[in-house]
């Protein structure tokens, strides 16, 4: 029985990333060849400063859209966009493809993300 809804999530988690355009094992390479561990840590739920985000397990499109307002930047002529010094410059650096891939990655990996009931 465990097995099964052990299989089951893991399915539901690889097709979802699927479905959201993304490539696992690119967003793997895009994750260490941008040097986001650097800061949000090697399993991407123990970040190096605890006010960085747990990023492993996060819902794909969060992420995505987070690093597309990044991208995006923070000043009056671009709605919707994030300022930080450090996630600015390495957001812009991110094709649209490296955004869903890394997104992809990120959702895949097992977190520590709960929601309180």
């Amino acid at each position: 029985m465990k097995k099964s809804i052990v299989l089951a999530t893991l399915l539901s988690t690889v097709s979802f990333a699927a479905l959201a355009g993304g490539n696992i094992e690119a967003g793997k390479a895009a994750v260490k060849k941008f040097d986001c561990a650097s800061c949000h840590g090697d399993n991407f739920s123990n970040p190096k400063d605890p006010s960085y985000p747990k990023l492993a397990g996060q819902h794909v499109d969060y992420l995505a859209q987070a690093l597309k307002s990044y991208k995006r930047g923070g000043d009056v002529a671009s709605a919707n966009g994030r300022t930080n010094a450090t996630m600015g410059p390495k957001a812009k650096e991110l094709s649209n493809d490296d955004i869903q891939n890394i997104a992809a990655y990120l959702h895949s990996l097992p977190g520590e993300l709960v929601l309180k009931k």
